[in-house]
Parts: structure tokens; C-alpha cells; sequence
């Protein structure tokens, strides 16, 4: 059925009014790009401060924490995993990259994972994809939210690993690059990297007055542990969400180009439309016109 100008007019509006929403989620996309970037360059300083305390604590002594990798330490019981992607829609690959990153990796370490999902559409990939789910959470939509969804997720799974459900813990988020890019990362929390460990402990002091662990030295390497794991997962949580606003953002720049074309297809079509119905006014009128005037008279007759 061919259109007609007031079914393409209706298209053009429809459109229009599409656009408009397009532009306005581009506008929330980059504005939420920025503060999640910026509450990871905040948590810059305070990270350095964790470090150089679990460096005192590892210099000072070698405390019998369960949370330290021990040398030559195989763990091939469950793993507990949490895994970072979105509540909504419109971000492209997003999900189906972390969450195929997620599975490959699981595959090749040994034992049964236990996944947390943080966000409804990578909880149905993992779901698809066979992986045992032990839980939801909301995806935070502002960085003030951030902190709360880290609290219930480390009471989680301290309350699974207290239970010996596991001893190591993984996360696995997506990290953004320059531009609207983003690659799956994912870093062990638990237990803590032997390497690691010993890298912090060579980490120069940076004051001549050396430092002094208070009380016990376990209950300090607990506390810093504490907060270098909430360091970890705010920091995962925050890069997945600037991610995730990359994402939708290149999406909807794509949806915007689209809209455009079809923008100046529909107006093209509908000015050509216009000028035929004119042309076809025009003709009626001409034809009307010499109707009217009807045949000259012949010469001689009265």
C-alpha cells in the first residue's frame, strides 16, 4: 500500500518524537560516563593508603590469615563469583561480553563456581548459559547507591565462605577504555595473591618514621583486607556502570544516525508526494479551465 502525506506526516512526527528521546538517554549516558570515571579516580588515594598498610603488615610479620594465598596452596572446592552487568537494555554487547568472558574463565579453573549476578540481563545470560546462580542484585543507578550493593555483597558471600562454601572469590566486570570501548577484566579477591602479597611488602614507606602495627597483627591484616575488598568491588562496580553508559551511549549515537536517515528518506519522499499531488492540482485546473471555455465559434456562423 503506497503512503499517503498524512501517513507520512504521522511517520515524521513518530520519528521525530523518537529522536528527541534518543538524544535526551545520550545526554544521561555521557553526564553518567564522568561521575562513575570520577569515583574511581576518588578512590586513587584511599587504595594507596590500604596498600601501604597491608604492606606494614606483611613486613612486620607473616600472620595466619585464611584470606593470605598460601605457598603452594590448591583449592579445588567451590568458587564464588561475582559478576557485574545491567539491569537495562540499549547497551549493545554489553552483557554478552562479560558474561561469555565469565563462562570461558570459569571453565578452565578447577572446581564449581557460585555465582552472584549483579544486574537482571547478564543473571538470564549466566542462567542460558548453565552456570548455578545463588543470587540477584539491583544494578546501583547513581554513585551514591554503590556503596550499599558492595555491604550486601560482601555479607553474602562472608556468610557463604564463613559456612565453607568456599575459599576463593573472583569478580568479573567490564572496564572501559578510551572512547566508548570497554574489555572484560577479572581479578581474584580471595585469597590474596602470594606475589602480591610480597610486591606490598617492598613497597618504600614514604616517610622516615617507619611504622607500628597496633594489637594484633591478624586483626589489622582482617580490617585492611576488609577494605581492600570493598576497594576492589566498589571500583569493579563503578567501571562496569562507566561501561555500561559507554556502551548505551555508542548505541544510541547509532540509533540517532539511523533516525537521521530515516528522517531524510521520509522527507524526501514526502516533498516528492507534495509536488505530485500539486502537479496533479494543477492539471485538474488546466483541464477544467479549457472545459469551460469550450470549442471558438467557426467563421460566418451567427
Amino acid at each position: 500500500m503506497s503512503d499517503t502525506t498524512a501517513s507520512l506526516t504521522r511517520k515524521i512526527s513518530s520519528a521525530g518524537d523518537l529522536q528527541s528521546v534518543v538524544r535526551t538517554m545520550k545526554a544521561l549516558a555521557a553526564s553518567s560516563i564522568g561521575q562513575y570515571e570520577k569515583s574511581v579516580r576518588a578512590l586513587a588515594d584511599y587504595y594507596r593508603t590500604v596498600e601501604l598498610g597491608l604492606g606494614a603488615c606483611f613486613r612486620e610479620s607473616d600472620p595466619a590469615a585464611p584470606m593470605v594465598e598460601r605457598k603452594g596452596q590448591i583449592d579445588a572446592g567451590a568458587i564464588g563469583v561475582v559478576v557485574f552487568g545491567s539491569d537495562q537494555g540499549l547497551v549493545g554487547q554489553f552483557n554478552d561480553v562479560v558474561a561469555d568472558y565469565a563462562i570461558k574463565t570459569l571453565a578452565a579453573l578447577p572446581g564449581k563456581p557460585q555465582v552472584w549476578a549483579v544486574g537482571e540481563r547478564v543473571h538470564a545470560r549466566l542462567e542460558d548459559a548453565g552456570l548455578p546462580l545463588m543470587g540477584i542484585f539491583a544494578v546501583p543507578n547513581s554513585v551514591q547507591a554503590i556503596t550499599p550493593l558492595v555491604g550486601q555483597i560482601q555479607i553474602e558471600s562472608e556468610a557463604h565462605r564463613s559456612q565453607g562454601g568456599y575459599a576463593r572469590v573472583y569478580v568479573f566486570h567490564n572496564r572501559p577504555k578510551s572512547g566508548a570501548l570497554y574489555e572484560p577484566v577479572s581479578q581474584r579477591l580471595l585469597p590474596l595473591d602470594a606475589q602480591w602479597q610480597q610486591g606490598l611488602a617492598k613497597v618504600h614507606w614514604p616517610t622516615g618514621n617507619l611504622p607500628e602495627v597496633m594489637r594484633s597483627g591478624t586483626a589489622t591484616l582482617r580490617a585492611l583486607i576488609r577494605e581492600y575488598l570493598f576497594i576492589s568491588l566498589f571500583r569493579a562496580c563503578a567501571e562496569s556502570l562507566a561501561s555500561e553508559n559507554a556502551s548505551r551511549l555508542a548505541a544510541m549515537e547509532r540509533a540517532d544516525k539511523n533516525i537521521d536517515e530515516l528522517l531524510e528518506n521520509l522527507h524526501g519522499t514526502f516533498h516528492r508526494l507534495r509536488q505530485s499531488g500539486i502537479d496533479e492540482e494543477l492539471f485538474d485546473v488546466i483541464s477544467g479551465f479549457e472545459a469551460l471555455a469550450g470549442p471558438r465559434q467557426q467563421p460566418g456562423r451567427r
